[in-house]
């Protein structure tokens, strides 16, 4: 099809994502993990607020096609994520299926702490490589992230909770543009 925005033709073979799922397991190491963000990171910023029953039936369904991690949602202040403010009830709602693990994303000790009444087995923690991306997402300076990962990362041993964590704008970023590979590598060593 003709993207006309952008006066781009593209050709796209569709692949079942069972198919991509294994073809990307063989190719890639075993030490990469490829997690679905999209029920959390690609619902986050959707003005409407999606229906919980929805948000349930897109986790189902990517855990249908072999996903073995689908982050499912985050436990963010509902002021400012009010897409998100159903994660209880969603992460109640799935069919959880053998195999596939539902990690939560959390910026903080609240979260977490939210998270745990859920019963949840996984979070993910993250910061950025970007001062004002971190400012923005989680309210505080990239040092002070790391601060309270701390506390998340004790209570979530205590709990026996599995912890992923990620630097975000590692690329670029929205407020500050390019990145410094160094600055990527000096926020990923800490």
């Amino acid at each position: 099809g003709i993207n006309a925005e952008y006066g781009v033709t593209m050709q796209a073979k569709v692949i079942p994502a069972r198919e991509l799922l294994r073809t990307l397991r063989r190719g890639v190491s075993s030490f990469v993990k490829v997690v679905e963000v999209g029920p959390r990171d690609g619902l986050q910023n959707v003005k409407s607020v999606v229906p919980t029953d929805i948000k349930i039936q897109l986790i189902d369904r990517l855990s249908d096609c072999g996903f073995q991690s689908v982050e499912s949602t985050s436990f963010v202040s509902r002021k400012w994520v009010p897409q998100l403010a159903d994660s209880k009830d969603v992460l109640s709602g799935i069919t959880r299926s053998t195999g596939t693990e539902y990690p939560v994303l959390v910026p903080n000790l609240k979260g977490l702490e939210l998270a745990l009444d859920s019963n949840v087995s996984e979070i993910g923690i993250f910061t950025a490589a970007s001062e004002r991306c971190c400012k923005k997402n989680t309210n505080c300076s990239i040092a002070e992230s790391f601060e309270r990962f701390k506390l998340v990362l004790d209570l979530a041993q205590q709990h026996s909770v599995k912890v992923r964590a990620y630097v975000s704008c590692i690329a670029g970023c929205p407020y500050e543009g390019a990145i410094k590979a160094s600055k990527v590598a000096e926020v990923s060593e800490d």
